[in-house]
């Protein structure tokens, strides 16, 4: 190992070994300075459990970020891609196909779109932000609002909306018209006017924490919108698909929104998003405004049909409901001194510390055997696949029970 491809050294909790390291060692050799140290190097999975390049075993707690909704090596996510790679991968946007086309109308049934509900595929949620934003100057209107703290991508359009000043000072300037609010609905509505194009919100703030909406905003901010014209964009890349107990987090409130941003959970793992409209909303692109290369392939939106399929098959959605009531229940009952609330909806919880250990338990539970994420330095976010049963809770509150105690 030479110095320049010698790994820093990493704090505990990551994983160690001899082929972890040297995958570790090639990784810091050819990864762009932007990628994070690895916390393991992973090999293999099934259902809710990966293990590493050295045999190790995981619980696997996070899912990707909310992506692995069916977990590891599911038979329909693994049928859907075989089929599929031997039938027809890619056929560029002069073409369309039997899946691009039933996927988009899945989508418009179970987001509720309706007859006048639109898709626009992309190929992640990043890219489903981007169309929003180009929807939205589609109105001619220059303002965007969106709220602290929000998260909704890294390229230029979508980081522009993130409401995080860190990220986006070192690529300022940023998209002009963009203004970050308090998530208070006072300062909403002194903003709000007839130059807002959209209003751009997550139901849960998963990056900051997993910190959901306040009861009656995303009502209130739906009314607000319409009275002004504006569009009410709601990113739904980590909430969707099942994952809070409703098909979408904006149906618990029984809004109407005028464009849905998608993406992680309804691709299983494959690389997918898509931008859902309705309305009046369907009608602002015109031929040519938008496109790209990839986005509504065959081989994704073929194996994103077929996740959609299970969940809805399997009920996942009332799983994920049912699941996240006994994560939090029994996460609470655990009488750890440094919990003091969980918060999330379904299977999408922020467990808050009443100390800035976050990164000290994950490490602890990485020694365990259990991936969780600190999305911030008081706050353990889970995102479990949306197919954990009794066992898999068992093991995760063991676990997760002496990483608290580890890191007390």
């Amino acid at each position: 190992m030479t110095a320049a491809s010698a790994p820093a050294a990493l704090p505990a909790g990551f994983a160690a070994g001899p082929q972890t390291d040297a995958v570790r060692a090639r990784f810091a050799h050819v990864a762009m300075r932007s990628a994070p140290a690895p916390m393991a190097a992973l090999s293999h999975g099934v259902g809710a459990t990966v293990w590493d390049v050295d045999g190790r075993e995981y619980l696997d707690f996070l899912a990707g970020i909310a992506v692995n909704a069916l977990g590891h090596a599911h038979p329909a996510l693994v049928a859907a891609v075989s089929e599929q790679a031997a039938r027809l991968v890619h056929v560029s946007n002069y073409f369309t196909t039997e899946q691009a086309v039933g996927f988009a109308e899945r989508l418009v049934r179970l987001t509720g779109a309706g007859e006048s509900g639109r898709v626009y595929p992309a190929n992640s949620g990043a890219e489903a932000i981007e169309a929003a934003v180009k929807l939205a100057r589609r109105t001619g209107r220059p303002r965007i609002l969106a709220f602290e703290q929000a998260f909704h991508g890294r390229t230029m359009g979508s980081l522009a909306l993130t409401g995080k000043p860190s990220l986006r000072a070192p690529f300022e300037p940023m998209l002009p018209g963009v203004e970050h609010l308090p998530t208070d609905l006072d300062a909403l509505e002194a903003a709000m006017g007839d130059d807002v194009s959209a209003l751009v919100l997550e139901p849960i703030k998963g990056e900051a924490g997993v910190v959901p909406l306040p009861g009656g905003f995303l009502t209130a901010a739906r009314e607000l919108t319409a009275r002004h014209g504006a569009l009410l964009i709601v990113d739904e890349i980590q909430t969707g698909a099942g994952r809070t107990g409703d098909w979408f987090a904006f149906q618990h409130e029984g809004v109407v929104p005028d464009a849905i941003a998608l993406a992680k959970g309804i691709g299983g793992g494959i690389p997918i998003g898509a931008l859902v409209t309705i309305g009046a909303a369907s009608e602002l692109f015109s031929l040519g405004q938008h496109g790209s290369t990839f986005g509504g392939n065959p081989l994704a939106t073929g194996v994103a049909s077929a996740v959609l399929d299970e969940i809805e098959r399997s009920d996942l959605v009332r799983n994920a409901a049912r699941r996240g009531e006994q994560l939090r229940e029994g996460i609470l009952a655990l009488a750890s001194p440094l919990v003091t609330e969980v918060r999330g909806r379904g299977l999408l919880l922020g467990v808050g510390l009443d100390r800035p250990v976050a990164s000290a338990v994950v490490a602890a539970a990485m020694d365990r055997g259990l991936i969780v994420n600190a999305a911030n330095e008081s706050s353990i976010r889970l995102a479990p696949p949306l197919i954990i049963g009794d066992g898999e809770i068992e093991h995760f509150l063991t676990i997760f029970s002496a990483s608290l105690e580890a890191a007390t």
